[in-house]
């Protein structure tokens, strides 16, 4: 049962998750983290290692997902088995509905580009996406990722900045910044 609820969870993400992987976070948070497959904890990290490992967000939440959620949804399926066919489900029904829209859109876009309706439909379509980044900007500013100490608030603030500046402001590389960052927050905490 566990993997049709998987499938389904996958499937909406796959079909509504516009904008890129920052746009989807906040369906994926709503997707994984509400039925108790894996803890807010968890879904930060999960967000952290997929900004460092090769790949989107979304698959790479759908392979980690699909892997641990049929283990903790009952011990009979905690076989590392049954965690990576978790994972290839996952992982397909996550990329298969954007393949197809993609390869659908890319053919009525290039016929209808001059269209005033497609032309709208965009126009419509860019804020929404650059809110809902700002939304999974928001939904990552929780104690899991900040601390509840203020001063590890305040640290995590610092180092927050930081990076955005650094990257920002001094056009830093960001995998340099990510290194800096690992080193002060090793150093810090």
């Amino acid at each position: 049962m566990i993997y049709l609820k998987l499938i389904w969870a996958y499937l909406k993400i796959g079909l509504f998750g516009f904008g890129g992987g920052y746009a989807m976070l906040a369906l994926i948070e709503r997707e994984i983290v509400g039925p108790g497959w894996i803890t807010e904890q968890m879904f930060t990290d999960i967000v952290a290692i997929s900004q460092m490992t090769p790949g989107p967000i979304g698959i790479n939440s759908a392979t980690y997902i699909g892997f641990v959620a049929p283990g903790e949804s009952s011990a009979a399926l905690s076989s590392p088995l049954f965690g990576i066919l978790g994972s290839i489900i996952c992982t397909l029904v996550v990329v298969v509905p954007s393949f197809i829209l993609t390869l659908y859109a890319s053919h009525f876009i290039t016929r209808h580009k001059e269209s005033a309706i497609v032309k709208g439909v965009f126009s419509g379509l860019r804020p929404v996406v650059v809110g809902l980044i700002a939304s999974a900007a928001m939904l990552l500013m929780n104690a899991a990722n900040f601390g509840e100490a203020q001063s590890d608030v305040i640290a995590s603030i610092a180092i927050c900045l930081g990076a955005f500046c650094l990257v920002y402001f001094a056009k830093l590389h960001p995998i340099v910044v990510i290194l800096i960052a690992g080193v002060a927050g090793y150093i810090i905490f």
